[in-house]
């Protein structure tokens, strides 16, 4: 085997070297140690990834990794997010991704936390320089070797998604509504909402193994029901106009079913539409992409500053910028989003109290709009809006003192104020209290929100405004950071077992008093309010938090697996408010040990 770079056996030692004294050995490491350490981190990859030349897993292989392109493995679907990286693997890049995967690059679809700490990451890459410097023959060998000697590398956690037996049973993987009513003489099912919406008996489609969730609604005032042929799933029977149900079930192996009204007579006078099961697609060439035609507006919650480390007051200066933009609400959803820095919510502002705080607040030249600025942590006419009334491409500025330690609202306050922060113009400021908080492993930025669209829930294409539905606070959209699977898809948080966990959780509104509970974790510790002065609350399972509100949720996670975040009013998961914290680490049977795999419904 060849030994390790000097340069990189150097940035190893520096790495250690640089860690505080407890945490030193009191020998210096080799080479030898480095790679021997990191050939058991990654044991936590080798799951996914091969080191083998071709062999693709759930992620593409390894081998030739250095100084190859990042999206460019042949016959791996890559995200589309990954394949416009523009990144070279090179050992920096490599650290850089490892240390903060989604920041460096925010949409990929891999589920993946990173390596947290340095001396990990440098032993794990001198592990991979040392072995992919080696012959794909040599390669194997050590593979082969490492198998033997330690058995298969253990799955992560983490991989959730590979294993449909363990998906949370609060989310399908695919939604269908239908609706009966009559067409053509016959009375039928017709598909609402997007791709099958005026649809008559459409086609349902799922893959192997995904959840299904399908709403019946009766739209002609007789008695039915529905049922799924292969899947031995009946609905209730609805026996009036208006009434409606819903069913899930889990798809079974490929194939083609039918789906039909049970009620005699019904089925033959035309209720009666296909329902088709596809395997799992293999890994092939990458299909060329419509281009995208909205921005991704949701802010990754991990986008906290670092907590303050001075003690005396100072001098801050914040600058804002309202910035008026077309975003993507949902899968082949986009919305006029008005915001704060172009992210709902927008920045998280980090203060001390006793600071001075000198904020900016510009709007952008392209806005529509005059926009402003109300914080609740300032003291002052209108929460500093009053003075902050910003015309298109001008820029106003304020000055206030950060008088008492807090986690506060700020939202714009230009009339009709509730449309503005309905379309995204909300965030959270933290006034830090003179000894600081108490330090964690990770702390995550998290705002819920509702948005007003004349279309209904699931409508595709461009979505406009509804006046009448937000003064009605008939929301079609409730969210978290802005937009549907802002915190699954975009932007999934992710932690390992045994780490403490902080969550800065504030309700934009404009409306709806949020009842905030992460489903499988009891928090250890809740400052409601956001008041940081009083005494915390302790062993809570669910907070209310008001619109205009906020709160900070700590806890730790003892056992690995996904942990979803909603409102309690769990109604409003089918409105899109759903967030996913994913643990990875060794199970823990002395806390929660199962008997029996994951049933497709929930416990809860």
């Amino acid at each position: 085997m060849k030994s390790v770079a000097p340069a990189l056996f150097l940035a190893v030692v520096t790495v250690i070297s640089a860690l505080p004294a407890h945490a030193q050995q009191h020998d210096v490491p080799t080479a030898e140690d480095a790679i021997a350490a990191g050939r058991e981190i990654y044991r936590r990859c080798a799951g996914c990834h091969s080191l083998l030349p071709g062999e693709n897993k759930t992620g593409p292989t390894l081998y030739g990794l250095f100084g190859r392109e990042a999206g460019s493995v042949e016959d791996y679907d890559y995200s589309s997010a990954l394949r416009r990286a523009e990144i070279v693997w090179t050992p920096e890049t490599l650290d850089a991704f490892l240390a903060a995967p989604f920041r460096v690059v925010p949409g990929m679809k891999m589920i993946y936390g990173g390596v947290q700490r340095p001396e990990d990451r440098a032993n794990l890459i001198a592990f991979l320089q040392n072995v992919l410097a080696e012959p794909p023959a040599a390669v194997a060998e050590v593979v082969e070797e490492a198998a033997e000697a330690d058995g298969p590398p253990t799955t992560p956690a983490r991989i959730l998604e590979t294993d449909p037996s363990l998906a949370a049973g609060y989310i399908p993987d695919v939604r269908y509504t239908l609706k009966t009513g009559i067409a053509e003489g016959r009375m039928v099912f017709i598909g609402v909402g997007g791709a099958i919406d005026g649809v008559v008996n459409p086609t349902l489609t799922a893959t192997e193994g995904e959840v299904v969730q399908i709403t019946l609604i009766n739209g002609e005032g007789a008695v039915h029901d529905i049922a799924f042929e292969e899947q031995n799933i009946r609905s209730q029977r609805l026996l009036g106009s208006g009434a409606s149900t819903t069913v899930a079930f889990r798809a079974g192996s490929a194939g083609e079913s039918v789906y039909f009204c049970t009620i005699p007579g019904h089925r033959e006078s035309g209720m009666e539409g296909r329902f088709v099961v596809t395997a799992p697609a293999p890994p092939g060439p990458v299909a060329e992409e419509e281009e995208e035609v909205g921005s991704i507006v949701s802010l990754d919650p991990t986008a906290v500053p670092p907590p303050i480390d001075w003690r005396e007051p100072k001098r801050v200066k914040v600058e804002l910028k309202s910035v008026e933009l077309t975003g993507i609400l949902a899968d082949g959803t986009t919305y006029q989003y008005w915001t704060f820095n172009g992210t709902v919510p927008g920045p998280f502002i980090r203060v001390r109290v006793g600071d001075t705080v000198e904020l900016t607040l510009a709007n952008d030249i392209d806005s529509s709009m005059v926009h402003s600025i109300d914080l609740h942590a300032v003291t002052g006419p209108g929460g500093g809006a009053t003075h902050t009334q910003v015309d298109p491409g001008d820029e106003k500025r304020i000055e206030f003192k950060a008088l008492k330690p807090g986690l506060y609202v700020y939202h714009c306050a230009t009339p009709m104020v509730a449309h503005h922060i309905a379309n995204g113009m909300y965030g959270l400021i933290l006034v830090e209290p003179e000894e600081g908080l108490p330090p964690v492993d990770h702390e995550f930025y998290v705002m819920q929100g509702e948005i007003y669209t004349h279309g209904t829930f699931g409508e595709t294409g461009t979505q406009e405004f509804s006046v009448d539905k937000l003064l009605n606070e008939d929301a079609e959209y409730v969210v978290f950071n802005g937009t549907v699977g802002a915190l699954t898809t975009e932007h999934p948080m992710h932690v390992r077992v045994g780490e403490t966990v902080r969550i800065f959780f504030g309700v934009g509104g404009p409306n709806y008093t949020s009842s905030f509970h992460v489903i499988g974790e009891i928090f250890d510790k809740v400052y409601e309010w956001g008041d940081l002065v009083s005494p915390a609350a302790q062993s809570i399972q669910t907070v209310s938090v008001p619109p205009g509100g906020s709160v900070v949720a700590e806890f730790t996670l003892d056992v690995p697996g996904r942990y979803l975040l909603v409102d309690h009013a769990l109604s409003r998961v089918e409105r899109g408010l759903v967030g996913f914290l994913v643990a990875e680490g060794e199970e823990n049977p002395e806390i929660y040990k199962a008997y029996s795999p994951a049933a497709e419904g929930s416990g809860h």
